[in-house]
């Protein structure tokens, strides 16, 4: 078992910026991939960035430039440094862990982050 606690989130002006943390605890071990995703409201959850163990980085062609997606595997934490933040950013943004099963792999999910961008 894996548990995700994210941290960070709140309301910021657009082109401001916020750091959001995710704590995992527990089995953490064989995780391979975190990501963060984020939900609109009416709209599906969509990948936003993710880093594996070996720290190699991809994300959502959004939020290029602007967001950047770390780990510090000492802390086991997660984060994601968003900058020139735009009202479209607004979601909530959810902690993910992925670790391999026998059947294929299974993913670990956070309560979920509120970021509201507004003015």
């Amino acid at each position: 078992q894996v548990q995700l606690v994210e941290s960070g989130g709140g309301l910021v002006q657009p082109g401001g910026s916020l750091r959001l943390s995710c704590a995992a605890s527990g089995s953490t071990s064989t995780i391979y991939v975190m990501g963060w995703y984020r939900q609109a409201p009416g709209k599906q959850r969509e990948l936003v960035a993710l880093i594996t163990s070996g720290f190699v980085t991809d994300y959502a062609d959004s939020v290029k430039g602007r967001f950047t997606i770390s780990r510090d595997n000492a802390k086991n934490t997660m984060y994601l440094q968003m900058n020139s933040l735009k009202p479209e950013d607004t979601a909530v943004y959810y902690c993910n862990a992925r670790k391999p099963i026998a059947a294929g792999s299974y993913d670990y999910w956070g309560q979920g982050t509120q970021v509201t961008v507004s003015s």
